[in-house]
């Protein structure tokens, strides 16, 4: 009798497991390819430590990582605290209008005194004036410190005649005060077209100036001093004649601060 071959059972396919489980028994793990070797690792080292060449690296990652998030942690604080600054300024301004209601003080002409402007000859002027403005100041609870530094200028047209400055004095709450100062200019040099200009205005008895004053000033709000402010007063002066004593024939001031 010719004798039967019997296939050899097939190995288990992926997924599949020989072993029996209901009976205890696991599957074994398949042997490594004949000129194998099998190397075991522990599971620290896998996991923790870095192989030699990618030690540096992970060093400088660990190091930059904390870096970035502490500059960030800063940023953030830094804006923060600008915002709560700006809050704070901000209700304090409020409180401080509700509490004072502050209002610009209010300037005028009272005397402008014109000499030494000599119209029929070619030479070189200097011109004098003694000019007298009457600051009103109408806050109730804030008084007005005028420091140096201040400038006081007059102009004809585009052409400096004089200068000088306010003299330095406090002025109260609800207080006028009338301010005199001299103003000098040495040597002006006026063309044969403005000399022409002026003789027209005084025929007219209508000389126009511009006097331009700027003050830098401190504001009192109880016992405490702010910053310094700059006070600017623009005013447009006509006069009668170019000698003292001249009466003013018209007079407008405008006046704006600079609160930094």
């Amino acid at each position: 009798m010719a004798e039967r071959v019997h296939p050899a059972d097939s190995p288990p396919q992926s997924g599949q497991f020989s072993g029996n489980f209901s009976s205890g028994e696991f599957p074994r793990k398949p042997a490594p390819p004949p000129a194998t070797y099998v190397i075991q690792v522990p599971k620290d080292q896998i996991y923790r430590v870095p192989p030699p060449e990618n030690a540096h690296r992970l060093q400088l990652l660990s190091r930059k990582k904390p870096n970035r998030s502490r500059c960030r942690c800063c940023f953030c604080y830094f804006l923060a605290a600008i915002v709560i600054l700006v809050v704070l300024a901000g209700i304090s301004f409020a409180v401080l209008y509700v509490v004072f209601r502050p209002e610009a003080p209010k300037y005028s002409v009272e005397g402008f005194s014109v000499s030494g402007i000599n119209l029929t000859s070619p030479s070189p002027i200097s011109p004098r004036f003694n000019v007298t403005v009457r600051s009103r100041n109408g806050n109730g609870k804030l008084g007005i410190y005028y420091e140096k530094g201040s400038s006081v200028d007059v102009f004809y047209g585009d052409v400096a005649l004089c200068n000088g400055a306010l003299p330095v004095f406090y002025q109260p709450a609800n207080n006028v005060t009338l301010v005199k100062t001299a103003l000098t200019g040495s040597r002006i040099q006026l063309t044969s077209g403005a000399r022409k200009e002026m003789r027209n205005e005084l025929s007219k008895k209508t000389m126009p100036f511009k006097l331009k004053i700027k003050a830098p000033v401190k504001i009192k709000v109880g016992s405490v001093k702010t910053w310094t402010v700059t006070v600017k007063v623009n005013c447009d002066v006509t006069v009668d004649k170019l000698t003292a004593p001249s009466r003013i024939v018209s007079r407008k001031c405008s006046h704006d601060v600079d609160l930094w």
